[in-house]
C-alpha cells in the first residue's frame, strides 16, 4: 500500500482499498548538546533499503516494492545494490504529501509553458516518470540568545549653506540650502532573542536558494513520524549534520540579531562593529519534508525543478536551447528579407 496525499491515507494501487493511518508519535524537540551522542540512532524504517547514487553520492531510503531506479537529484541510473539502511537520527516530524503526482506534472507543466528556448529535455520531466516524491530532510532549531555589542549612533543634524549659481538671465545668484550631515556617538548594550523553528536544509543535492524560495512550510501540520508515510515515496539521508546544520542556523539568527541591534542603538543611522552572541537552551528536531523533483542533464551539467509537494510553488533552473534561438533569428531575418523584397518590387 501507498500513501494517497488525497485521503490522507494507506491505498492499494491494484483494487483502490484503503487503511487509516497509524497515528504517530507526538512531535516533541530534544535537547541539542553539541553531539549526536545521547540521541536515538535507527534505521529510517524497519525494513528499508538505500543506495548511493555514484553520480552525486546522494543517499536516498525507500521501502520495498518501490525500487531506486534513477537518482532524483541527478538523473543517473542507478546501478549500485540496495542495502538495509544504515540508523540516524531519527526523524521526529513529517509533513504529509498533500499534491499528488498529476497535481504536481499540472503545476510543472504551467511552468514549462512559460520558460521559451528550454531544451526539449525539459520537457520530459512533465511525464509521470520524470519527476519522483522524495522527503527532504531538515534540521530545525529552538534556542535562546543573548548578545552584547557595541558600534555607534548617528544622528542627523542640518546646516545652512550658501551657494552661487546663474539666473536665467545669466546672472550670477546667491542661494541657500540645508545640508544634512551625521554626528556619531559610541553606544554599547546587549538584546536578547527567542528562536523558534529556524529551519535549515540538511541536503547538498538542492541548491539551498532554491529550497528556501518553496517557503513557506506550514509547519503547523507537522505529524509525527511514522514509517507508513514513506509507502510509495523516498526520502533522502541528510547530508549536513547535526551540528553543522546548526552552524548555518547561527548565519540565519545573526541576521534577525543584527535587526535587534540597530533597533537598540537608535538613531538615524547605526554602526555595528562586534556582536558577542551566547547560545542556550539550544532544542532540535529532525524533519521531512515533501518535494516532487526531477532532474536531467544537459550539456554535462544538472538541472533540477522542484515542486513544494504541500503548496505546489515550484522552483527550477533551466538552459537555453541555442539551435532554438538561433532559428526564431532566422526566421526574423527570413521575414525582414522577404517585407524588403516585396518593398522594393
Amino acid at each position: 500500500m501507498q500513501f494517497s496525499p488525497e485521503s490522507g491515507q494507506l491505498k492499494c494501487a491494484h483494487c483502490g482499498q484503503t487503511q487509516a493511518m497509524i497515528a504517530g508519535s507526538t512531535v516533541t524537540a530534544h535537547d541539542f548538546n553539541g553531539t549526536v551522542a545521547g540521541h536515538q540512532l535507527q534505521p529510517i524504517t524497519a525494513n528499508a533499503l538505500q543506495v548511493t547514487c555514484t553520480g552525486c553520492g546522494s543517499v536516498v531510503a525507500f521501502e520495498p516494492p518501490e525500487v531506486a531506479g534513477a537518482c532524483s537529484f541527478c538523473g543517473t541510473a542507478i546501478v549500485a545494490q540496495p542495502k538495509a539502511a544504515d540508523p540516524l537520527i531519527a526523524p521526529d516530524g513529517v509533513l504529509p504529501v498533500k499534491l499528488p503526482k498529476q497535481g504536481a506534472l499540472t503545476r510543472l507543466q504551467q511552468w514549462l509553458s512559460s520558460r521559451w528556448f528550454a531544451p526539449s529535455a525539459l520537457k520530459r520531466l512533465a511525464r509521470p516518470e520524470g519527476i519522483n516524491g522524495v522527503y527532504l530532510p531538515f534540521w530545525t532549531y529552538y534556542c535562546h540568545t543573548a548578545s552584547t555589542y557595541t558600534g555607534a549612533r548617528g544622528e542627523y543634524y542640518y546646516e545652512t549653506e550658501t551657494y552661487t549659481e546663474q539666473d536665467s538671465s545669466g546672472n550670477s545668484v546667491e542661494r541657500t540650502r540645508e545640508v544634512r550631515h551625521t554626528r556619531w556617538y559610541p553606544a554599547s548594550g546587549s538584546v536578547s532573542e527567542d528562536f523558534n523553528n529556524v529551519l535549515v536544509p540538511a541536503t547538498k543535492s538542492v541548491p539551498e536558494e532554491r529550497l528556501n524560495k518553496l517557503q513557506p512550510w506550514d509547519l503547523n501540520a507537522l505529524c509525527g513520524y511514522e514509517p507508513a508515510y514513506l509507502a510509495g515515496f523516498r526520502a533522502q539521508r541528510y547530508q549536513i549534520e547535526l551540528v553543522e546544520g546548526f552552524e548555518h542556523a547561527k548565519i540565519v539568527m545573526a541576521r534577525e540579531i543584527e535587526r535587534s541591534v540597530r533597533s537598540d542603538i537608535g538613531g538615524d543611522e547605526q554602526q555595528v562593529s562586534s556582536v558577542n552572541t551566547v547560545y542556550s537552551n539550544i532544542f532540535f528536531l529532525h524533519l521531512l519534508l515533501p518535494v516532487w523533483i526531477g532532474a536531467y542533464q544537459f550539456q554535462g551539467k544538472v538541472y533540477h525543478v522542484v515542486v513544494n509537494a504541500r503548496t505546489g510553488e515550484v522552483q527550477g533552473e533551466r538552459p537555453y536551447s541555442a539551435w532554438k534561438i538561433g532559428a526564431l533569428v532566422l526566421a526574423i531575418l527570413a521575414v525582414v528579407i522577404l517585407i524588403i523584397v516585396l518593398n522594393n518590387r
